[in-house]
């Protein structure tokens, strides 16, 4: 008589196990992975805008009045105003003590 090869149906509720088990495990560290991301390159866009007022800043010998008249300027962002990739919320820069300077872009999630 010839033997048969193959799985049983033990080893194949086994491996299906197993692999459910690591997918269970796999499944929130991937979303953890993502959210981090998104953080990441909020902060770079803030880092992006700060360097972007320094350099209108240097270009023109003053502080822009408002935010928007950086990101609103294609030579500093060709792409368009950048926003938070983590809520969709728009940046907000400082105001110096004179109310017309704009500082640091701060950003809090």
């Amino acid at each position: 008589m010839k033997k048969r090869r193959g799985f049983t149906l033990v080893e194949m509720l086994v491996v299906l196990v197993v692999i459910g088990i690591l997918v269970a495990i796999a499944i929130p560290r991937f979303a953890g992975i993502a959210s981090n991301a998104r953080v990441k390159q909020c902060d770079a866009q803030v880092k992006s805008m700060t360097a972007a007022i320094e350099r209108y800043n240097l270009d023109t010998g003053a502080y822009p009045a408002a935010l928007a008249t950086v990101t609103g300027d294609t030579d500093y962002f060709p792409d368009g105003a950048p926003v938070c990739p983590v809520d969709g919320s728009a940046y907000v820069a400082d105001v110096d003590s004179d109310g017309n300077a704009i500082g640091v872009v701060k950003h809090v999630h």
